[in-house]
């Protein structure tokens, strides 16, 4: 999945269908590429999980599975509060340090 989000190309096609449903065509619009190329990153994005889509007659319409995004929005989260309480312990170090060298600094 993530993976699939590092190229700009595709973060700017989530970021489109964040907006609602999309045809194939309206996608690759704004992008200075191929229609084939498109796809190609369609293709990407829903192996990921990323996105569904639906062929409808000659259009292929595309949305974004919002359960997916949920997923890699609550993996992120863990990290960042992880790391959050990382270094929270790391600035109370550093602070008691700090004290501790003004202390000592008094007493001499």
């Amino acid at each position: 999945m993530f993976q699939a989000l590092a190229d700009p190309s595709r973060r700017g096609m989530i970021e489109r269908l964040s907006h609602g449903p999309a045809s194939v065509s309206e996608l690759a619009a704004p992008l200075a590429m191929s229609l084939p190329a498109v796809v190609q990153h369609l293709q990407l994005l829903e192996a990921s999980g990323l996105v569904k889509t639906q062929k409808i007659g000659r259009v292929r319409s595309c949305v974004l599975d919002a359960t997916a995004m949920s997923q890699a929005e609550r993996w992120i989260h863990q990290r960042r509060t992880g790391w959050e309480r990382r270094l929270d312990r790391l600035g109370d170090y550093l602070n008691q340090t700090r004290d501790d060298d003004q202390i000592k600094g008094d007493k001499s």
